[in-house]
């Protein structure tokens, strides 16, 4: 017997994520997969010792809500070390079960029904369903291609009495830009005198390249006294499958942060917590991924040189675009299921990340992969 067939979707236009759509496509035609966003390589032993240390320890039952106090010390330092700015670890840091999981809650705690959340295009797939579930309204802007940049005179005027938020993510996923410096002043100018949230997903803080300092959220007083930003432990270590993460939030966001955190998730993996804040005290476990990043970057796209494939520069992130125009003028889901299917390649078509269809022909590879894989990879986009 079924249910009656009455129930009305929440989310009526959302289907299987499109990384769990082509990392089974990839499975399934046994190809090489660039599609979702996880480094194919070992994480450090020692991170796996550290764990296996405090479980056989007995700390395997819950943490307290915010996270253990050890972590949130260990990650206020790093802030201090890295942004020079004091976060305070009994009101301001929160553990996250993952970035995704930080950044619902963080919308579940803010979003009413009709707040308008402004939202760059092409956006990371977790943030409009979030907006949605809530009952506020995502508010579109694209953002400038090729190189990806926002144009803020168009956020000023896409300002409302009802807007409540703006999520930023640097640097950015899909496309590997980064904000700079004249764009934190700029968002600064535009939401002087209103009561609007900044939402800022940090998650790739340390993979940016060619010497860019990260210009995180953090190092904007009049930005950060209204933000809640997001970090990434599975980014920082390569270890996406342990879901961890944190955000930071001044105390009277935290303070509601927290209302919502309690009964999403309420604690996080206890015993990785412990270790986590232990690796943390050696700052070459996280100031140096950029380099490694950087090389594999460098060496992807010196593998395809020879391809018809034309390279949009990637700043951060370890995501390549490449854009396929002088290949085909199939539209991007068609020509990433060709390539999968015929060519054993599988990508990301930067198209899904918009709310409307667009076609600029341009895929999206993940280069966080041996050098092996890149190569069998490359080898592959050469002969298309």
């Amino acid at each position: 017997m079924k249910f009656p067939n009455t129930i009305t979707s929440k989310l009526p236009k959302i289907g299987t994520s499109i990384f769990a759509v082509m990392s089974q496509m990839a499975n399934e035609y046994n190809a090489i997969n660039l599609s979702q966003g996880f480094p194919d390589f070992p994480i450090s032993e020692k991170l796996i010792e550290l764990v296996n240390q405090y479980m056989k320890k007995g700390l395997n039952q819950y943490a307290p809500m915010p996270g253990i106090q050890p972590l949130r010390e260990a990650i206020a330092q790093k802030i201090y070390d890295t942004y020079k700015v004091k976060y305070n670890p009994e009101t301001e840091i929160n553990i996250t079960a993952g970035a995704t999981q930080g950044i619902f809650t963080a919308i579940s705690a803010f979003i009413k029904e009709d707040d308008e959340v402004i939202v760059f295009e092409p956006a990371y797939d977790s943030y409009v369903p979030a907006i949605k579930l809530n009952g506020g309204i995502p508010i579109h802007i694209k953002m400038k291609t090729p190189e990806y940049k926002i144009d803020w005179n168009e956020v000023k005027k896409t300002i409302t009495h009802r807007t409540k938020m703006i999520i930023l993510n640097s640097p950015h996923n899909p496309s590997g830009a980064v904000l700079g410096p004249e764009d934190m002043k700029n968002l600064e100018k535009i939401i002087n005198n209103t009561d609007i949230i900044i939402l800022s997903d940090e998650v790739y803080e340390h993979i940016i390249f060619d010497g860019v300092r990260h210009e995180s959220i953090c190092y904007h007083p009049k930005l950060s006294e209204r933000s809640i930003v997001m970090f990434s432990f599975g980014k920082t270590f390569h270890a996406t499958g342990w879901k961890m993460g944190y955000c930071l939030a001044p105390e009277n966001l935290m303070k509601e942060f927290r209302k919502a955190h309690q009964f999403v998730v309420f604690a996080c993996n206890t015993p990785i917590q412990y270790a986590i804040a232990d690796f943390l005290k050696d700052k070459d476990n996280y100031q140096h991924i950029h380099s490694m990043y950087q090389e594999k970057r460098d060496y992807f796209t010196s593998l395809i040189k020879g391809s018809r494939f034309i390279p949009i520069h990637s700043c951060g992130t370890y995501f390549q675009l490449l854009d396929y125009s002088k290949i085909s003028d199939e539209k991007e889901m068609d020509f990433a299921s060709r390539l999968t299917k015929e060519y054993g390649i599988a990508s990301i078509p930067v198209s899904v990340f918009y709310n409307k269809e667009v076609n600029n022909r341009v895929l999206r590879f993940c280069f966080a992969k041996t050098n092996e894989t890149l190569e069998k990879a490359a080898e592959k986009l050469c002969k298309i």
